[in-house]
């Protein structure tokens, strides 16, 4: 290194050094917000101790579950969507935190002729020349702390956005197999219901054909067997729809899906623990997603104050130059050093609206977060009624279904007997038929209520895996 080279590098040290340990950055830390968290939740149905990570393999204990699951969380075009925007936000931070460092690149080109530019000359000049120009933008405001700070918050609001996804994910999966299981139970009820109506029409034809009965009681049966027909086709289809939701959800084409265990033999997920309200703004990812959201766009209005202020350059250049190619690289050698200052005079207000502009939308932000806040609370105050009430009507359903499946045989017997007329038969029929119904999907709903509290706490460990990795 030269002599000229080693004080240009030993100048650029010192004074970046010196304005370095002076600078200062302009605009607010973030804080986050104060949010007023309730002391408890309304319905006390569920143990309030600490709410450990939930895991919904164990929560929904089914082996068929666990393998649609998982299958969703590795293959679903949403959760790859998401996981590209962590990678993006990641190298977004990587390019943003390169604006604090000097950039150095190359430059080298050659010249010949008699024409300078401007004027002809009246001899032949030629020029050669290479060199490493260096340019500093001195981040005396902090412009570029704060931009570098933005992009890491909004790269933490990317991971938790992965995870509010994945959440959702299993929620749906989970869900929308209960919902599978439910239609293939009334389903199957259809079916029976059919198969017994069409028993007593066959009945009801011989008694007709004898003129033992009228011919009213022949068209009841004949409408009542045609009901529970129709609800075949209904339930069907409503399989075949629920399957293709499903695969998309798997990220599969739409195709049949395996079922295991029956709705009626699904096992009621444990007591969840809810935890106390406050905690719950440590663990619903949405919650930690808007929050960083907040703090990248705090971040914002310190570079927008920065862009009120003159910025420091510093530059210099270190390279070879030469009239003529052979002493280029003996007798070439050349060095430059430099610094500007540029920053606005009078812009008729145009960089204090962008730092207004800044605070407005941190403003609006603010307000998102806040009332991604209370619909979180809400969320646990409707899956914990849910739970509670879905319970006591499935109780009440069961008692009517267990009445409803007495009077139907009571007056079958009855009207054997000559008691009664089938009008009383059709009523119990219908009844029956419409109890089993509301019982299987009361029972689906029971079951998804618990799905609902499961994502309203933020869920739990994604995998197996990541759960006994957290362990060690």
């Amino acid at each position: 290194m030269t002599v000229h080279s080693r004080k240009l590098a030993r100048w650029i040290l010192t004074a970046s050094t010196a304005i370095l340990l002076s600078a200062c950055t302009v605009g607010p830390d973030f804080k986050p917000p104060d949010v007023e968290a309730p002391e408890s939740y309304r319905s006390d149905t569920m143990p309030v101790g600490t709410a450990e990570d939930l895991k919904w393999w164990e929560l929904f204990d089914d082996p068929v579950v666990y393998t649609l699951v998982t299958t969703a969380i590795e293959n679903n075009r949403d959760v790859k969507n998401a996981a590209a925007r962590v990678e993006q936000a990641r190298a977004f931070l990587g390019f943003t935190r390169a604006d604090q460092y000097p950039s150095l690149t190359v430059q080298g080109g050659a010249t010949a002729g008699n024409f300078l530019g401007s004027a002809r000359s009246d001899t032949t000049d030629s020029t050669v020349f290479i060199a490493a120009p260096l340019s500093w933008e001195i981040d005396f405001w902090g412009k570029f702390r704060r931009a570098t700070e933005s992009a890491r918050a909004d790269l933490f609001a990317s991971e938790y956005g992965l995870k509010t996804v994945q959440l959702s994910l299993i929620t749906q999966v989970v869900a929308t197999y209960y919902l599978l299981l439910d239609f293939h139970q009334r389903l199957a009820i259809s079916e029976y219901t059919l198969q017994s109506r069409q028993k007593s029409l066959d009945i009801i034809q011989q008694r007709f054909d004898k003129g033992i009965i009228p011919e009213l009681d022949l068209n009841q049966a004949q409408i009542q067997r045609e009901i529970a027909a129709a609800a075949i086709p209904l339930y069907q289809r409503s399989i075949a729809q629920t399957e293709n939701a499903l695969s998309i959800l798997l990220g599969r084409p739409p195709e049949p899906i395996k079922t295991g265990i029956d709705l009626n033999r699904q096992p009621i997920p444990p007591a969840i623990p809810t935890g106390l309200p406050s905690s719950l703004l440590e663990r619903r990812p949405d919650v930690l997603e808007a929050q960083y959201l907040l703090k990248a766009q705090t971040e914002n209005i310190g570079v927008a104050e920065a862009l009120r202020f003159p910025s420091i350059s510093l530059t210099g250049a270190l390279g070879i130059a030469r009239t003529d190619l052979g002493g280029l690289v003996s007798r070439g050698g050349y060095w430059s050093l430099g610094g500007s200052l540029l920053g606005p005079i009078y812009e008729f207000d145009k960089n204090i609206r962008r730092v207004d502009i800044e605070k407005a939308l941190t403003k609006q932000i603010l307000y998102q977060y806040e009332n991604t806040v209370l619909t979180a609370f809400r969320e646990v105050e409707d899956a914990l009624v849910e739970i509670e009430t879905y319970k006591r009507q499935i109780a009440a359903v069961q008692s009517q279904l267990m009445a409803a499946q007495n009077a139907n045989m009571l007056s079958t017997q009855r009207y054997d007997k000559g008691y009664s007329t089938y009008l009383e038969v059709l009523e119990t029929e219908r009844s029956l038929f419409n109890v089993q119904l509301q019982y299987s999907e009361l029972k689906q709903q029971y079951l998804n209520s618990y799905v609902n509290l499961y994502k309203a706490l933020g869920g739990g460990w994604i995998t197996k895996t990541e759960a006994k990795s957290k362990k060690r």
